[in-house]
């Protein structure tokens, strides 16, 4: 564990390994944010990083956003992913609260697409129902079978367990891109393979 400025991160050991594709992962939150990268090699995803960003201390609002668009930045400045999955904010009845997340998750946004990265939404129960396959599933729930799908070590797992939920928004991504017809209008072998000619193996 390694600690950097208001940041918490709990990084993999092979911090050398070349991966085919990168996928960063983020929970959005005013108070705590989380995000994870998941390198992609083949069919396999591994653990790369996740960690916490931690707001609380800034009164400013304004002040949080800009230290969530800084920090979002210099994670995808420094791994480089090739895409982004972030959690949808669910709707709760305090309206105030729901704005507040919604602008932190659009600076978190704003950050991947300045660099051109792809970004893919999922609400909370979807990722749990990838994750665990129970859409009501605990935060507690979502930790544990991540850390034993993706054999992470007890050492490695955050405290916080918004970092576990970002890496969930982005395993729960990998699993999506690799359903047989996934892609928006892709009804049929037909028109997967008329979408996706580089997929198919001649």
């Amino acid at each position: 564990m390694a600690i950097i400025g208001a940041c918490t991160t709990f990084a993999a050991t092979m911090s050398d390994k070349q991966y085919e594709n990168i996928i960063i992962g983020i929970d959005p939150g005013t108070n705590v944010m989380g995000y994870a990268l998941l390198g992609i090699n083949g069919k396999k995803p591994q653990l790369i990083v996740m960690g916490v960003l931690q707001l609380s201390r800034m009164e400013d609002h304004y002040m949080r956003l800009r230290h969530i668009y800084e920090r979002v930045s210099g994670v995808i400045a420094e791994y480089l992913p090739d895409e982004m999955a972030i959690e949808a904010p669910f709707y709760g009845k305090n309206v105030q609260s729901m704005l507040k997340l919604g602008r932190a998750q659009g600076v978190a946004m704003v950050a991947a697409l300045n660099r051109e990265i792809p970004i893919s939404e999922y609400e909370p129960s979807k990722i749990k129902m990838a994750i665990t396959g129970n859409g009501a599933a605990s935060k507690e729930q979502v930790a544990l079978m991540l850390q034993r799908t993706l054999g992470i070590d007890d050492a490695q797992m955050p405290h916080l367990l918004d970092a576990t939920d970002a890496l969930a928004a982005a395993l729960c991504h990998f699993y999506e891109r690799n359903k047989p017809f996934a892609g928006k209008g892709t009804k049929s072998w037909k028109s997967f393979i008329a979408q996706h000619p580089d997929r198919v193996k001649k």
